[in-house]
């Protein structure tokens, strides 16, 4: 599974890590992250991450 990177400030979305914060369990494919997700850092939207 493929990390992805927020764009504006780096933070960086790691399937093996999830994002726990937002109720997003260890080993979510960022495929299977909702569309609704923001950055936990700055508070932009998914369609703002790249792939690393």
């Amino acid at each position: 599974m493929s990390k992805y990177v927020c764009a504006i400030c780096g933070y960086e979305y790691d399937p093996a890590e999830g994002c726990p914060d937002q109720g997003i369990a260890p080993g979510t494919a960022w495929e299977d992250v909702s569309d609704d997700f923001v950055c936990p850092i700055c508070g932009v939207g998914k369609d703002q991450f790249e792939e690393a």
